[in-house]
Order: structure tokens, then C-alpha cells, then sequence
């Protein structure tokens, strides 16, 4: 598959995850210098990974969940959670997560994902 059409395999699924708004302001704040970083995950994150027939995304969000705990990313992690939202993850699915993470990934990394979780979901 050429890399044209793996970018709108990806932005399509981009959109369809993260919603409309969010790839949006992504894409107005794209630049000379973040330009090429905006097309590689657009293709390869999106269009390669996520669009692959092995997982569903409800699992792949699930995993992104969990990964972003792991490595401590907050801003990445509370995206996700809005599209593990988008993918149909219910909340209680969520939590288990993030009770799984705290096993695997440690207290306090949970602890912190769960803050940032309840900000997202208001609860």
C-alpha cells in the first residue's frame, strides 16, 4: 500500500477515534517543523496500526490506556481515554485498567491515571 493511501486509511481512523475536533486543532497547529512528525503517525499509527484486523479498537484502546500509564504520559493519557470512550470502553472497563496497571505499573502511576481519568470523565 503507497503512503498516500495509508495517510487516509489513517486520518480517517484518526478522526473516527480521536474525533474531528481534536485531529483539527492537531492539524492547524501542524508547521514546517512538525509537519513530517503529523504525516508519519497519520500513516503509521493510524493507518498501518490501528486499522489492522487483529484487535478491535475497544482492545487497542485498552492497551494505549495501559501503555500510557506505564510511561507516564498524562496529556496522551487522558486523549486516549476520551477515544477509549469514542471506541465504546465503558468506564467500569476503564477502571479495570487502571487497577490492572497498578499492579503492573505501579501504585503511584495508577494513582496519577486515575486523577486524570476522572477529570476526562467527570466523575
Amino acid at each position: 500500500m503507497d503512503d498516500k493511501t495509508n495517510y487516509e486509511r489513517g486520518m480517517k481512523v484518526r478522526r473516527e477515534v480521536l474525533g474531528d475536533a481534536h485531529v483539527d486543532r492537531s492539524l492547524a497547529n501542524r508547521d514546517e517543523f512538525n509537519e513530517e512528525f503529523q504525516d508519519l503517525i497519520t500513516r503509521y499509527a493510524w493507518g498501518e496500526i490501528w486499522s489492522r484486523p487483529g484487535l478491535d479498537r475497544p482492545t487497542r484502546s485498552m492497551i494505549a490506556l495501559a501503555l500510557m500509564v506505564a510511561l507516564n504520559r498524562g496529556d496522551e493519557f487522558r486523549m486516549h481515554v476520551r477515544a477509549a470512550l469514542n471506541n465504546g470502553v465503558t468506564r467500569e472497563e476503564i477502571k479495570e485498567v487502571l487497577l490492572q496497571c497498578a499492579i503492573y505499573c505501579g501504585v503511584p502511576a495508577a494513582n496519577s491515571a486515575f486523577h486524570a481519568a476522572k477529570e476526562v470523565l467527570g466523575a
